[in-house]
């Protein structure tokens, strides 16, 4: 264990953050699992008005505590100086979004406290028996905490906060496929069948087969209450969040604080310009096509994998040749992140794919999730530069890196404190990084990856377009004149980017429940592509080489950062 401040000076802001994270997982049992730690794996954290009371009780005490070791004045250490900043910034801006009552109309597919509840469980060791007792007992909690949760949102109506309906509509809906999962038995009874394969006791069977169904019926409550009570109060509330929200929670998203026009005219330059790469790339797909029109062809005509399981395997392969070249020319990887593991993703998951990141002590390793299609056909031309950005060399590497050093570092700078535009900035300037590395060596890889690119620039325009009504340029394609609405998002983001209708959906809702989230991929990449470009200048003006591999590791090594506080770090390696 870490030596307290008053033991160690010299890192005492990182011990004050380990402090604050060991305090925090005590709050939390779900992060401290996430971080490795075996004590309270049969809990829940508590979901009601009380628990973020707690947490933000915490958040407050741990500043200031931080101003008392620091003052006014930057450790003179660079990892010091680097937590510090992090730990006033992100419990700055958690407390601001917390104070706004966020926590009491939290109803979102993706990063909502419903969703958080079931991938706990995804998580979890299965090894042995006193796992599955964990298991068990985490299951029969799952009722409390979905009480809690409604406390919560029950306390948001008393002061007239809700989510919009849509967002409403969208989690029952989650929900009814949780609950009708393995042939109506329920999502927690598919995950507690894993057991049987497990030499358990006759107790923690019974306690297993009495959870399960009692987690699921209580699924079936929130579900009903959300659209029979929740939702008709809810009705009227706009999609679209405004101006102050919209300020709050970019700034927990990013960690900075933007010109949301400069931005928004930015994504729409970005727009334009992807546009007519894709146009080119287009006629290597198909001579004569459009952008739509080739990856439909790819689609159809391309290289497809059909079996969630073949498809999986694929991608395995994909990651483990990958971490092979790159270890040797572009990253010095330890022998712990040289291990990451392709997954299905469990169904009712949202649409697009998702990382988990490995244990600080690598016991579990990094993972990337790969969603179920309806028609179980997986198009790889859509999938090889997705699996560069959430695997290797996206989230894997700067996650599992960050891990690595968590003892030099803190777990806050290392995990607890990531902040989403520096993650997915790195993960987009990874999938850059490999086109410039020429990976894409067919047209349907690169169309993919354009495909992405472009994705991320409309994320740019229609999340901040949407949540603010802003007017859409004369020179669009839709909705000249006019101003945002998730329609016309919908039939933006239709024109413009290959996907299913469950995508586009997923993606808008996702817009919409997490203000401000979605335009940290391309401010963040475009940070990251900022440093390495300054960094280089600055070498040549010295006189010197530019290390590339050298300047991924260190700017890997730094840990967490907002994006106001990493482009200089960046410059500065």
């Amino acid at each position: 264990m870490p030596d307290t401040p008053e033991e160690n000076p010299s890192r005492a802001v990182r011990d004050l953050a380990d402090d604050h994270v060991r305090r925090l997982a005590a709050l939390d049992p779900v992060l401290a699992g996430e971080l490795g730690h075996t004590d309270g794996q049969d809990r829940l954290g508590d979901l009601s008005p009380a628990g973020q009371d707690a947490i933000d009780a915490l958040d407050r005490e741990t500043l200031d505590r931080l101003t008392a070791l620091t003052g006014d004045t930057p450790p003179s250490d660079p990892d010091e100086r680097r937590c510090a900043r992090l730990l006033s910034e992100r419990l700055r801006a958690g407390l601001d979004v917390s104070a706004s009552g966020e926590n009491l109309r939290a109803v979102q597919e993706l990063f909502g406290p419903v969703q958080g509840v079931r991938l706990a469980f995804t998580l979890m060791p299965v090894a042995t028996e006193h796992d599955w007792a964990n298991v068990a007992g985490r299951m029969s909690r799952v009722p409390q905490a979905l009480r809690e949760y409604r406390e919560s949102l029950t306390e948001g109506d008393r002061r007239g906060l809700y989510a919009a309906p849509r967002q409403v509509e969208r989690v029952a809906e989650q929900i009814d496929s949780w609950v009708a999962d393995g042939a109506g038995r329920g999502w927690f009874s598919v995950f507690a069948d894993g057991a049987s394969r497990a030499p358990l006791g006759d107790g923690v069977r019974a306690d297993l087969a009495t959870a399960a169904p009692q987690a699921t019926g209580a699924l079936v409550e929130l579900r009903d209450w959300l659209r029979t009570e929740y939702l008709p109060r809810a009705e009227g509330t706009p999609d679209g969040v405004g101006a102050e929200r919209y300020r709050l929670a970019s700034r927990y998203w990013n960690g900075a604080d933007i010109d949301t026009d400069e931005v928004y005219a930015w994504g729409w330059s970005e727009f334009r310009r992807l546009r007519e790469e894709m146009a080119v790339e287009a006629e290597r797909v198909k001579p004569g096509a459009g952008a739509a029109e080739a990856m439909a062809h790819l689609d159809r005509h391309g290289d497809v994998v059909v079996g969630g399981e073949a498809a999986r395997a694929r991608l395995q392969t994909m990651m483990d040749d990958t971490i092979a070249d790159l270890g040797r020319t572009h990253f010095d990887l330890a022998e712990p992140i040289r291990t990451v593991e392709a997954c299905l993703a469990p169904a009712g998951s949202a649409a697009a794919p998702y990382y988990t990141p490995p244990t600080l002590d690598f016991s579990r390793p990094g993972r990337t999730w790969l969603p179920q299609t309806a028609d179980d056909r997986y198009p790889m031309w859509d999938l090889i530069s997705t699996w560069y950005h959430e695997g290797v060399p996206g989230h894997h590497l700067q996650m599992a890196q960050w891990a690595y050093r968590a003892a030099d570092l803190s777990s806050y700078q290392a995990n607890v404190g990531s902040v989403s535009a520096n993650l997915e900035g790195w993960a987009l300037y990874a999938e850059l990084l490999m086109d410039e590395l020429g990976y894409h060596t067919d047209p349907g890889s690169r169309m993919g990856y354009l495909n992405g690119q472009m994705l991320r620039a409309i994320r740019v325009v229609i999340d901040i377009g949407m949540h603010l009504s802003l007017p859409i340029p004369d020179d669009s394609p839709v909705g000249a004149g006019l101003r945002w609405t998730p329609e016309l998002g919908r039939e933006f983001f239709r024109s413009h980017v290959g996907g299913s209708d469950e995508l586009i959906d997923s993606e808008l809702l996702r817009y919409l429940g997490a203000p401000g989230q979605a335009i940290g991929y391309k401010l963040g990449e475009r940070v990251w592509l900022a440093g390495r470009d300054a960094a280089r200048r600055a070498h040549t003006a010295r006189g010197g080489e530019f290390d590339v591999k050298a300047w991924h590791m260190t700017a890997l090594s730094q840990g967490s950062l907002g994006l106001d506080d990493l482009a200089g770090e960046l410059a500065a390696i």
